[in-house]
């Protein structure tokens, strides 16, 4: 699940279908230290049990489809301060273009999880209990000669060729929680959404991260308590077992949490990374029941002592409550992973994060870089501190709708609906990368192509960070935008080996594109390359988000978030959403592409 600044559109259960509306961000232009803390407060971490991923094959049958969707979320809405920053309208960024290729020497790929497999995992008592979901929110982590795959909701452990070597599992059958939907007797079990994973070169160890809200069985309703759930694989091998740690994220005064305004609350859409010490979590925080938004909230532990199967303390800042430039709130502070061991030691031990300013939903020219350090300190009493800064970078802004190339919509036939566009999302900062000293992050933003009207492009930035006195510093080495002429790039994420050699994922789509997974490398000097097509589009996304029948909202969500991730061979693995010409369900057909290029 993703709260934007724009109408979002959630599934929903026969019973009620409700929009996620969430309101602009706000803050003014300058480069200025803006927030620091110190944190010896601590949260409560509980132990959850254990995991496997040994599961069997799940059936493959579309199945009931009473109750095919979720019930409906709370309305969330993100306050705008009174006073709005913005760049000029005729300063819309105006790229010149890259050329799209074929795919270059090095590369191979696979398709990944679908739509199907998402519906249909799950064995036993889970067989059947999917929902219906869009988008998938991909997650990818790879090691010791796997590649494990997350979307919502479910997960698949693949050889580096593309072999399972798990079947597609529920995500709440893996962390032993309630079936989604029990149909026959109406049972609705736990909400889970927005998966992220990781593996660690230090511990070698799987990290997995699952957004977490209990629900009324009867109803499937918000009953009031949220967490994130953190799963750790035992062993270097993901199909094994693992411990899960249940991170409370309520934050009402109950159970060991922070008291914040209208809470309980959701922290929506974890964000994770890690440095030589810690593993980091970044919500945004919404009241369940309730108008508003109490900003970021960021939660660092030992990750040696997940590894191990032991509860580490939960170093906590509230970054929403941090002063912001102007009144603003922060929002989306991504935190960084790295390649290998590529770690910043420094000032005993830095995390960076990333977070983009644009709060008033129009243009900026801004973004925010953050450190923690002393993170050492987290293998026994938490003594952390968190600066950040804010510096000048190209124009960016809120990117629009997308077009697809026209073709065969068998649902949109069926509910007498025009061709969807798909949702641009919003211009938070995406994935974070910490590689050969640098920072590099992308983000969706409007582009103005030649000949043509508005379309969706991506910002990138690569940002040289140091922390000096006890503050954070930063300053642009590289930054520019990937845009292709009459069609449109969206959601990216950049992965990064440790030599500083990157190559960014995304979706390519236009009216002579179906939804298409594609790539560029992105070099600090040269910018960013010609774009090369992995996964062929075969079809237009004909899912149920994107028609106004059966009550949905005529643009069809997308991506929310790909994936990359560098292996240890140097090597840049890459997921992201597409339509192949594969099996669907009756109500949606999207699929994931995995790919693997040399850079």
């Amino acid at each position: 699940m993703r709260s934007t600044k724009r109408t979002l559109l959630l599934v929903a259960s026969g019973l009620a279908i409700v929009s996620l509306v969430v309101g602009g961000f706000f803050a003014v232009h300058g480069s200025t230290q803006a927030a620091s803390g110190k944190s010896n407060a601590t949260v409560r971490l509980t132990f959850a049990g254990t995991a496997s991923m040994n599961a069997g094959q799940g059936k493959h049958t579309n199945g009931d489809t009473s109750n095919e969707f979720r019930p409906a979320e709370p309305d969330e809405e993100i306050p705008q301060s009174s006073t709005i920053h913005h760049v000029s309208a005729s300063h819309v960024p105006n790229p010149s273009g890259n050329a799209v290729t074929s795919t270059n020497a090095g590369f191979t790929g696979f398709n990944g999880l679908s739509h199907a497999d998402q519906r249909n995992a799950g064995t036993g008592a889970y067989s059947g209990t999917q929902f219906s979901l869009e988008p998938p929110d991909q997650a990818l982590c790879v090691g010791n000669g796997y590649v494990l795959e997350s979307i919502n909701t479910a997960i698949q452990v693949f050889t580096p060729s593309g072999g399972a070597v798990t079947a597609p599992i529920a995500i709440n059958q893996f962390l032993g929680l309630a079936p989604e939907i029990d149909r026959v007797n109406v049972v609705f079990g736990d909400f889970t959404s927005d998966p992220k994973c990781y593996f660690d070169a230090d511990t070698g160890r799987w990290f997995l991260t699952v957004l977490q809200a209990d629900v009324d069985p009867a109803t499937g309703a918000f009953t009031g308590r949220t967490h994130v759930e953190i799963a750790v694989s035992k062993t270097s091998n993901p199909a094994g077992d693992w411990y899960i740690y249940s991170l409370d994220t309520t934050n009402d005064g109950q159970n060991g949490t922070p008291s914040h305004a209208s809470c309980p609350c959701l922290g929506d859409q974890p964000l994770i990374g890690a440095d030589h010490y810690g593993f980091y979590i970044s919500t945004n925080e919404f009241p369940l029941f309730s108008n508003g938004f109490n900003g970021a909230q960021l939660y660092a532990m030992s990750k040696t002592a997940l590894a191990a199967g032991t509860l580490p303390a939960v170093a906590y800042f509230d970054a929403g409550s941090m002063t912001a430039p102007d009144g603003g709130i922060w929002y989306s502070v991504q935190p960084a992973t790295s390649p290998g061991t590529s770690y910043s030691t420094a000032n005993g031990g830095t995390e960076y994060f990333m977070s983009a300013l644009d709060f008033s939903n129009s243009l900026d020219s801004r973004v925010a870089v953050w450190a923690m350090t002393n993170t050492s300190s987290l293998s026994g009493t938490p003594a952390i501190s968190l600066t950040n800064t804010v510096i000048d970078s190209e124009i960016y802004g809120l990117p629009p709708a997308a077009q697809q190339k026209s073709g065969p919509t068998p649902y949109g036939d069926s509910v007498h609906s025009p061709l969807a566009l798909l949702d641009g999302g919003d211009d938070r900062m995406e994935q974070t990368v910490y590689a050969a000293g640098n920072l590099w992050a992308g983000l969706n933003t409007v582009v103005q192509t030649p000949n043509g009207p508005t379309r969706v492009g991506i910002a990138y930035f690569i940002v040289k960070p140091s922390v000096s006195n006890g503050q954070v510093g930063a300053s642009m080495v590289g930054q520019g935008y990937v845009a292709v002429n009459q069609a449109n790039v969206l959601y990216p994420s950049i992965g990064v080996n440790p030599a500083g050699k990157a190559v960014m994922t995304f979706t390519l789509v236009g009216r002579n594109y179906y939804p298409s997974a594609a790539y560029a490398s992105i070099d600090p000097t040269s910018g960013a390359g010609d774009v090369h097509i992995a996964g062929a589009g075969a079809l237009p996304e004909d899912g149920f988000s994107g028609y106004k029948e059966p009550g949905f909202g005529g643009t069809s969500r997308w991506g929310d978030y790909s994936a990359a991730v560098a292996d240890s061979d140097g090597t840049i693995w890459l997921a992201v959403e597409y339509i192949p010409d594969a099996q669907r369900t009756l109500f949606a057909n999207w699929g994931t592409y995995v790919s693997h290029v040399t850079p």
